[in-house]
C-alpha cells in the first residue's frame, strides 16, 4: 500500500552540511525530508505537467534543468556564458539581463578543488559555498583561489584544464567515494604550474583580482549512503513516469535506489507524487 508523502513541482534538493549531508527534496509548498526515507520503498510518479521553475507556465518540454523555452532563450541564468563563464559578454553590453549579472556574476567568486570522481577545479560564487560541493557529489573540497567577478574566475579556471578535470565523471561518483586527495598539495603543484599565467592574468585585470588562498580549510563530506551500486542505470522520467524501488542513498542530487539513479535536479518543474510503499 503506497502512502503519499507530497505532491508538486519539483526543484533541486536542498542540503545542510552535516554528518552526513542532510537532505530535503521540495515538491511545491512541500519539502520531504530524505535522509529518514533511507532503506524505505519509494515511488515517484511523473504526472505529465511540466511547470518552469522561473516564470510558472506549462512546457510541454523542459529545457536547462527546468525551464520553458522563451525564458530559455531570455534568461541570462541559461546564457551559455553561465557554463562558459569565460565567455561573459556583460562587459561588451550584451548580457540578456544587466542586473541579474550584477547580483550574480560581477561579484565575488570562488575558484576550488574538490575530490569527486577524483580530483577537479570548479568554481562558484561565494555565497554557494559548500553548497555547490555538496550538488557535485564532493567528498573533500578547498578553495584556492578569491576572484573578484565569475568571468575572471572563468579565465582562472581555464588556466588549470590543462592540468586538472574540469569535469566530475557521475557513474564513477555514485559508485563509491574516491580514493582521498592531499588538496593542499594539488593547490601548490597546481599555482606553480600555472605561475607564469596567473601573473599574466592579474596584470591584465589589476592585482586585487585575483588572490591566491594559501592553507585554506579544507571542507570534507560524507553522505547517506547504505549501499553504493555496482552498476549505475540511470531513470528517465519521461520515458518511464513512473518508478520505483528502496531508497539506498544520496548522493550529489541523486537518489540511489536499489533499482537504479535519478538526477533529481534534472527534472525541476516536474509535477511528481512521491510515495512510500508499506
Amino acid at each position: 500500500m503506497a502512502e503519499l508523502l507530497a505532491v508538486g513541482n519539483v526543484r533541486k534538493m536542498t542540503t545542510t552540511l552535516e554528518a552526513p549531508v542532510a537532505y530535503a527534496l521540495p515538491l511545491g509548498d512541500q519539502s520531504v525530508p530524505m535522509n529518514a526515507l533511507l532503506g524505505q520503498q519509494l515511488q515517484l510518479h511523473y504526472e505529465g505537467v511540466i511547470n518552469c521553475v522561473a516564470c510558472g507556465r506549462k512546457s510541454s518540454k523542459s529545457f536547462n534543468q527546468g525551464y520553458c523555452y522563451p525564458c530559455f532563450r531570455s534568461l541570462a541564468q541559461c546564457d551559455s556564458c553561465i557554463m562558459s563563464p569565460e565567455k561573459c559578454h556583460y562587459a561588451q553590453g550584451t548580457c540578456r539581463e544587466p542586473e541579474w549579472g550584477e547580483t550574480h556574476c560581477m561579484i565575488e567568486h570562488v575558484v576550488y578543488l574538490a575530490n569527486t570522481s577524483g580530483l577537479k577545479v570548479g568554481i562558484t560564487r561565494h555565497s554557494q559555498v559548500p553548497t555547490r560541493w555538496m550538488d557535485q557529489g564532493a567528498t573533500q573540497a578547498q578553495p584556492i583561489f578569491r576572484v573578484d567577478t565569475r568571468h575572471h574566475s572563468g579565465i582562472v579556471e581555464t588556466l588549470f584544464k590543462d592540468h586538472v578535470a574540469d569535469k566530475t565523471s557521475w557513474q564513477a561518483m555514485l559508485k563509491g567515494d574516491a580514493a582521498p586527495v592531499d588538496l593542499e598539495l594539488a593547490r601548490q603543484r597546481l599555482v606553480e604550474a600555472c605561475a607564469d599565467a596567473l601573473l599574466r592574468a592579474r596584470e591584465e585585470f589589476g592585482l586585487q583580482s585575483i588572490t591566491e588562498l594559501q592553507g585554506a580549510q579544507e571542507t570534507r563530506i560524507s553522505y547517506p549512503v547504505l549501499e553504493f551500486p555496482l552498476k549505475v542505470k540511470s531513470f528517465n522520467l519521461d520515458k518511464t513516469p513512473t518508478v520505483e524501488g528502496t531508497l539506498m542513498g544520496i548522493k550529489g542530487q541523486y537518489l540511489i535506489l536499489d533499482t537504479g539513479v535519478i538526477n533529481m535536479r534534472k527534472y525541476g518543474g516536474y509535477h511528481l507524487a512521491v510515495s512510500k510503499i508499506n
